[in-house]
């Protein structure tokens, strides 16, 4: 099979043609047919944070297509069904997490295309287990930028518990930030979306932001208080000053949602008097559930999100790599095959 190689940290990935991987017990092989590229996948290929892969490794976490073959323990009735493979490989099933629908913390957990191969090639070994079906509404192409961009911001406004009419602000607005934009007005936000970019600024406008501010220009805390300060701070932008900036236009009560997670152990300064007295909240959230994947789908098919993507070729892998990291996409990049 064809597949893009991480081989070293930083060094351009290679197109290599891999053996078919063959899948164990309890696991599938899943055809691609769309995977997207996630910032993480950036990250995870240079080697970026504290804990690192180990090359040589196939990234892709977004990866969707029909089962192909099932391994052994695993109901035949899979076969062809599409699916997708997210970021949670797999989970131990029975620690306090896994038990109680947070099997995202588990501390034994796998993760695709990060501490096992992922989706960046024409087919993935999967745990039968971690992989969640895809509805008929939704295309392979939607699908893949809806199981990592999607359900990562669906459970930052799930855990910021958003009630209508609080404003959010949402700082990055690209493939992750356009799809907060939508979430955070589904269950009724007033929204600011932050950026550096015109362009990413009319994307969200055009999906229904309130207000758009342009980081380049204005001082966001400036503008984000002109209009009432944010109630909700989600923040997708891989910048420290980002974090800063977000703390800094909540209102009393606020929350910060930390998403992004910039380079080399990046840290953010919390005043601790601010946050005590003004009853702030800050909140780490990591990728959906299972649960929350198929929630997103079921959103997406019965037309309630739209999905912002370009698609590439997976021999486009370092120059759509560059892209990314200039801001040239739009939002989401997917590589079909």
């Amino acid at each position: 099979m064809k597949a893009a190689v991480v081989t070293d940290f930083g060094k351009p990935l290679e197109i290599q043609e891999l053996p078919t991987p063959t899948p164990g017990p309890g696991q599938v092989l899943v055809r691609m047919e769309a995977s997207g590229l996630c910032h993480t996948d950036i990250h995870a290929a240079h080697g970026d944070w504290p804990v690192k892969p180990n090359p040589p490794f196939v990234p892709g976490h977004e990866g969707i297509g029909p089962v192909a073959v099932v391994g052994a323990g695993v109901s035949g009735d899979l076969l062809g069904k599409r699916v997708a493979v997210p970021w949670l490989g797999s989970s131990c099933g029975t620690c306090r997490y896994c038990v109680s629908g947070w099997e995202t913390l588990c501390e034994s957990q796998v993760n695709s295309g990060y501490s096992v191969d992922g989706c960046y090639a024409e087919y993935a070994v999967a745990d039968a287990g971690a992989i969640v079906p895809v509805p008929v509404g939704v295309t392979s192409f939607d699908a893949a930028p809806l199981t990592c961009a999607g359900v990562t911001t669906y459970k930052a406004i799930k855990v910021a518990r958003v009630v209508p009419a609080e404003r959010v602000a949402v700082f990055g607005v690209g493939g992750l930030g356009h799809l907060a934009v939508q979430y955070a007005r589904l269950v009724g936000g007033l929204v600011t979306a932050v950026d550096l970019e015109p362009d990413k600024l009319g994307l969200a406008h055009r999906l229904g932001a309130d207000q758009i501010v342009n980081a380049r220009t204005h001082d966001p805390v400036e503008e984000i208080k002109k209009a009432g300060g944010a109630d909700v701070a989600v923040v997708l932008a891989a910048a420290p000053k980002a974090f800063e900036q977000a703390y800094r236009s909540l209102n009393r009560g606020g929350r910060l949602v930390m998403v992004a997670l910039p380079a080399d152990d990046a840290a953010v300064k919390v005043p601790i008097f601010e946050t005590v007295l003004g009853g702030i909240s800050v909140i780490g959230s990591i990728v959906g559930t299972r649960q929350d994947l198929a929630e997103v789908f079921a959103l997406h098919a019965a037309g309630r999100t739209q999905v912002i993507a370009e698609p590439r070729r997976l021999e486009q892998v370092n120059d759509s790599f560059d892209e990314v990291l200039g801001g040239r996409a739009e939002a989401r990049l997917v590589f079909q095959f």
